[in-house]
């Protein structure tokens, strides 16, 4: 058949252009998120009339749209999906997805198995959730001595506030009084202590006190206790389980600090101490 008598084959029909509104009920969006695209330049109309400003868009668009919906709802970022518009290879910025919503997964399954260890334990009076938390860098003045039994503390410790307070030390705010195990094991008696109290400034060493600066600890495993000191055991099980089953380690000498206790309180009940265990993750055997 001659071109001729076919006037269709001889020029193209014109393409069809859709007001912004039936753009988008067709596409089943919204007028906001089309002018959003527009203003992030991710989806520009195909024709805007410069006498009322209404946007036009055309059919072959709606692929385009189709695939930054796709891409929005896979989580990808406004800037992320710009990149693959520009040019950069799709499949790559979904790999560089796919690991990030995996350590996010793996996060939150840590933290729902933590939930669900918290609703099957048994609820103690004495103790807190176990919370991972750094401890920053302290100057201390300390007090190692070998104990007969933990009853001596509460000579020692009266002992060691009357020598910082002749060697004219200042406590830090706010206040932070712990001890440490060197021999990291628990035993009844025989007990190696030092004693710490944070200061403001370091002094010159005498007999009885020395002055140290711990760094900082990046992770220690952290709960609270309340009540008396025998029934601090109950509170050491449950972070030692707790460390065992998130995968971690004891790194260091573990702390307790004493926030109130006979010196400010009337009753054994009222007495809160606070069990610091510095942590790290156990090297995996599949690294």
């Amino acid at each position: 058949m001659d071109k001729k008598e076919n006037p269709i084959c001889e020029e193209k029909m014109p393409e069809t252009l859709y007001r912004i509104g039936m753009f988008a009920g067709m596409n089943h969006v919204t007028i906001k998120t089309l002018r959003y695209y527009d203003e992030q330049e991710l989806l520009k109309p195909a024709a805007i009339d410069v006498q009322t400003g209404y946007r036009y868009y055309k059919l072959g668009q709606m692929s385009q749209l189709h695939q930054i919906r796709a891409l929005r709802n896979m989580g990808l970022r406004i800037d992320e999906i710009k990149k693959i518009l520009d040019g950069t290879p799709e499949k790559q910025l979904l790999m560089r997805k796919r690991k990030q919503i995996l350590l996010e997964l793996a996060s939150l399954t840590k933290k729902l198995a933590q939930i669900d260890q918290a609703i099957e334990e048994e609820y103690s009076p004495t103790s807190s959730h176990v919370l991972l938390k750094q401890i920053p860098e302290v100057v201390v003045a300390t007090m190692r001595r070998r104990i007969k039994g933990y009853e001596s503390l509460f000579d020692m410790m009266p002992e060691m506030g009357a020598e910082m307070e002749r060697l004219g030390c200042v406590c830090a705010m706010p206040e932070y009084c712990f001890t440490l195990y060197p021999e990291n094991e628990y035993k009844e008696e025989d007990i190696l202590i030092e004693a710490c109290e944070a200061v403001k400034e370091a002094k010159e060493d005498s007999e009885k006190i020395k002055f140290k600066t711990y760094p900082a600890i990046p992770m220690a495993a952290c709960i609270f206790h309340k009540g008396s000191y025998n029934t601090l055991p109950q509170s050491y099980e449950k972070v030692l389980h707790y460390i065992e089953e998130n995968n971690l380690t004891i790194s260091d000498s573990i702390r307790e600090n004493y926030i109130d206790g006979i010196w400010n309180k009337d009753s054994e009940e009222e007495w809160l101490t606070e069990i610091q265990v510095p942590v790290e993750k156990k090297e995996s055997i599949y690294e």
